[in-house]
């Protein structure tokens, strides 16, 4: 059990620089849409370059930063029964919900993704607006996010297992949020 808890917290400190690494994409995406924004109308001109990147931006921090909202447990979910149940039920709740929904989720969209990811990629797909960008590194973000996720997914099914097992203490699940 210690091995995969120290697997788990491998994934945790992965997903936890990806995390803050995506954290700057916020930053990053405000300024180039102000600045836009500001060039448009401000100065008349326009460019579909930088509004695409916009947009991939914006989806590369939520797919980037699905796999460290996962582990600091900032996911909305609907919780009428969850919070009123023992740290164990809550376990496995955690536990069967990974195995059987989060994982499979997660494996469908990476199976799906990547075959259209290598056809963007060998074919050097370009938007078809004029002025566009190359659109295969928006279609890896999908796959490359969905991993991370999954591989998140896997951290927490090995920590409830060990809460389930005595190897490990739940720790307060309330989600973290950082000002």
């Amino acid at each position: 059990m210690q091995a995969l808890l120290g697997l788990a917290r491998a994934i945790d400190a992965l997903n936890e620089r990806v995390g803050r690494l995506a954290m700057w994409l916020v930053l990053i995406t405000t300024l180039i849409s102000a600045a836009n924004a500001l060039i448009r109308y401000g100065l008349g001109e326009s460019s579909n370059a930088w509004l695409e990147i916009q947009w991939y931006l914006f989806g590369a921090l939520f797919l980037l930063a699905a796999g460290y909202t996962l582990k600091h447990n900032g996911h909305v979910r609907i919780d009428l029964l969850y919070g009123r149940w023992s740290a164990r039920g809550r376990a496995w709740v955690d536990l069967l919900g990974g195995v059987f929904f989060l994982l499979p989720f997660c494996g469908l969209i990476i199976w799906y993704a990547w075959p259209m990811f290598m056809v963007s990629w060998t074919g050097n797909e370009m938007s078809p607006d004029a002025g566009g960008l190359v659109r295969w590194p928006v279609k890896l973000l999908i796959p490359v996010g969905f991993s991370l996720l999954a591989l998140q997914g896997v951290a927490e099914i090995i920590k409830r297992i060990g809460v389930l097992t005595g190897a490990l203490g739940l720790e307060n699940e309330q989600p973290m949020e950082e000002v």
